[in-house]
């Protein structure tokens, strides 16, 4: 009986290796041409490669030239979240959360600077300088982002636009209420002082009209 099952343990063992055989004739026998179609299609590939170029026209028109002489002094960073909603009949309360970046600007303009506004005697120079302004006040889309939004639905796209309209509106009053305009000020001495007294005048006053 083990004679037996060790005579048909041979019979497999030798189908397994004759099937082996004929899978490795079999393989080697296709073997070149796989490396034929992969060589060929590496050589195609590079010979006949599709190059993608990209073209833009443009026809530039200049509408308008500004002399601009606005010497920028101040500058504020501004962080917000703002809460806007919208209430409309029939429709669920929308409403969208926004974290807004905002920055603005406080200058003084020197081309209101005329020869009467620079009184020189000897080594004195007196410079009566315009008011401080506030140059802008803009909103930085590209690092503020709508946090959440509730019920929006198709209406989110004009109601990110009233939130964002709303938060400049509200950037803007503060800052006309903050001390930008005084810090301008400061900072158009500190600024322009050194530049005058190396002029030669050694007392330099600044007024402002």
């Amino acid at each position: 009986m083990i004679y037996g099952l060790i005579i048909v343990q041979q019979i497999k063992y030798t189908t397994v290796s004759i099937q082996f055989l004929l899978d490795m004739k079999l393989f080697f026998r296709l073997l070149p041409w796989l490396i034929l179609i992969v060589a060929g299609y590496l050589f195609i590939s590079k010979k006949f490669s599709i190059n993608t170029s990209v073209e833009s026209k443009h026809q530039l028109l200049v509408e308008k030239i500004e002399a601009i002489g606005k010497l920028e002094l101040v500058r504020y960073q501004i962080s917000d979240v703002l809460e806007h909603k919208n209430k409309t009949d029939f429709l669920p309360e929308a409403s969208v959360l926004l974290i807004v970046k905002a920055e603005a600007v406080g200058c003084i303009d020197l081309t209101k600077i005329t020869r009467a506004d620079i009184d020189i005697d000897a080594d004195t120079a007196v410079v009566n300088l315009p008011q401080p302004e506030i140059c802008y006040v803009k909103i930085d889309h590209k690092n503020s982002r709508v946090y959440d939004t509730k019920m929006a639905f198709f209406r989110e796209a004009s109601l990110v636009d009233e939130a964002y309209k709303a938060a400049e509106r509200q950037v803007t009053a503060e800052v006309n209420k903050s001390s930008i305009l005084s810090q301008t000020k400061t900072n158009a001495t500190t600024v322009l002082k050194p530049i005058i007294e190396g002029l030669g005048y050694k007392n330099v006053k600044f007024t402002f009209n």
